[in-house]
């Protein structure tokens, strides 16, 4: 069974890009890493062919995880998406009913979040919280330190 998940261009070329990088220029470096330290002597008091082989059981984790990703990633097609209400691939300004403080997000799947891009992940808790959710309403989100309330002043396309 598997857990398709949805990305923009963007965010799968990033996927490509990052796979394509690790599988060309990573793992070369650490099969010459390997060699050298095999090279040296007694394997089994070579603490540096040890790290090399860690390091790579690491780089080939990624690179599993990022194919299963990348072959199970679907391209949204953003002029066809629904602005009526919050959901992945939307850009919402919210406000913060406390302070008056205007926000905005894009809604993003968990793989393309990133809060200094100002990309929230759908499955966040106010990620899930403001999904569903349309220009006037105010979501109640279940944080850490309690309940916070947004009003969702505008949604577009992300």
């Amino acid at each position: 069974m598997s857990d398709i998940q949805y990305f923009t261009e963007e965010g799968l070329k990033k996927i490509k890009d990052e796979l394509d990088h690790l599988k060309s220029i990573e793992r070369p470096k650490v099969i010459q890493q390997i060699a050298e330290a095999r090279d040296k002597g007694d394997l089994s008091e070579n603490a540096e062919y040890d790290a090399a082989k860690e390091a790579q059981g690491h780089l080939e984790d990624r690179i599993n995880k990022l194919e299963v990703l990348f072959g199970n990633a679907r391209v949204v097609d953003t002029s066809m998406l629904d602005t009526s209400s919050v959901r992945l691939l939307t850009k919402v300004t919210i406000k913060n009913t406390a302070n008056g403080v205007e926000m905005t997000y894009s809604i993003v799947p968990q793989a393309e979040a990133n809060l200094q891009e100002k990309k929230i992940s759908i499955s966040s808790p106010i990620g899930a919280g403001l999904q569903g959710k349309v220009v006037g309403e105010i979501a109640e989100i279940t944080i850490p330190n309690g309940i916070i309330k947004f009003e969702i002043i505008k949604i577009e396309v992300a």
